[in-house]
């Protein structure tokens, strides 16, 4: 099998501090990372990522069906590529967003999810993912004191995030091997500690 990268993810509820963990494995990892994010990644899934998160009339098959096309626009123009390349691919959520948003709260049936996520990655799966868990009532109270970064989804109902989380914890049973959930309530400091400890695992392996 020929060489290729490690592609890895982070998931997590709204106000989980993605952004920032992404941030910070990025500057410990070293300059050969690329860092992405769904939906976007590319200049056309950048379009339909604006679509999906503005649109406030907009059904959650139409969701899924936008998030697979931006998917298979950004695997098959950056993901790939990067990974062929020999490159750490780490992406701000992936297939796992998709069951815990379109399926676990958007009520679709989640073989659809499966089948469509496979169609749109070809069958790409990430090596390690981080699930960064947190109740959602303290990652709103988080995303309410940045208000010019709120979008349609940080303001759907608390019951809304309740399902998503459940969710993320239901592909984190099902995936113990692939996924590493991380309490979100520690500091980021400890954290990021956590990760680089799952990560070191990943690669002893």
């Amino acid at each position: 099998m020929a060489q290729r990268g490690i592609f890895i993810t982070f998931e997590g509820v709204e106000g989980a501090g993605k952004t920032t963990q992404v941030q910070r494995l990025e500057a410990t990892l070293g300059p050969d990372v690329v860092v992405t994010r769904e939906p976007g990644g590319t200049p056309v899934s950048e379009r339909i990522r604006d679509i999906f998160l503005t649109s406030d009339r907009i059904t959650t098959m139409t969701e899924l069906l936008l998030i697979a096309a931006a998917r298979a626009q950004h695997v098959d123009e950056r993901i790939r590529p990067a990974l062929a390349a020999n490159q750490i691919v780490i992406c701000d959520r992936f297939i796992d967003a998709t069951v815990a948003y379109q399926g676990y709260r958007g009520g679709i049936d989640l073989e659809i999810i499966r089948q469509l996520n496979h169609i749109a990655t070809g069958g790409l799966t990430p090596d390690i993912t981080f699930i960064l868990d947190l109740p959602p009532e303290i990652g709103l109270q988080r995303q309410q004191q940045d208000e010019t970064h709120r979008d349609r989804l940080d303001r759907e109902p608390l019951e809304f995030h309740r399902r998503v989380r459940e969710g993320y914890l239901a592909a984190a049973e099902a995936e113990p091997q692939r996924i590493k959930l991380i309490d979100a309530t520690q500091t980021p400091d400890d954290v990021h500690t956590e990760i680089l400890t799952e990560y070191q695992a990943y690669l002893s392996k």
